[in-house]
């Protein structure tokens, strides 16, 4: 399995493991986001909400598809992870951000959607797209921070609307001065 490291700096922040959805790092991750999709969201037409994410092979959160896969490495084990899936245009789509329960409230998520908007930046993506869903107030607070803007009204009922889109537009970054 291709494993890539794209920062090794011992005890200050968790690696970053550029890696696949089926590395077995993973396993911990996609089990509690599972777990917690599931106690949020329950059944939707008698189906767990955790079948969302088997909505999409793991090949589309590869680069050959225009997709990766990150995690968040600390003393060998995974501590947040995300990814994204190549979107229409110049755009990509943010998937599964999540921290794993015992090391919330360090600024994990915020690591990770800083490492997939610049891995995004590398690629010569121009813009980002995200959902999040009415039940989860702390990734609303989060992307709204980070200045992704919501396209939907903040005022209206979130489980009316269902799933919440955010949008935003990267800094072109010109690599002759980078």
């Amino acid at each position: 399995m291709l494993r890539i490291y794209r920062q090794k700096v011992p005890n200050l922040r968790p690696n970053i493991l550029y890696t696949s959805p089926t590395d077995p790092l993973a396993a911990t991750l996609v089990a509690e986001l599972s777990r917690e999709y599931d106690e949020r969201y329950g059944l939707n037409d008698g189906i767990p909400s955790s079948v969302e994410l088997s909505r999409y092979p793991a090949r589309r959160f590869q680069p050959i598809d225009g997709g990766t896969f990150l995690l968040l490495v600390e003393n060998g084990k995974a501590v947040a992870g995300g990814a994204f899936m190549r979107g229409e245009n110049d755009s990509v789509e943010v998937k599964r951000v999540w921290t794993h329960s015992a090391h919330r409230r360090r600024g994990l998520a915020r690591q990770v959607m800083a490492e997939l908007e610049a891995e995004a930046g590398r690629r010569g993506i121009r813009s980002i797209v995200l959902t999040t869903g009415a039940r989860q107030p702390e990734a609303v607070a989060l992307y709204l921070s980070l200045g992704y803007e919501p396209q939907f009204d903040l005022d209206d009922d979130w489980e009316s609307i269902g799933y919440l889109e955010f949008r935003k537009q990267l800094a072109v970054v010109d690599e002759q001065f980078s």
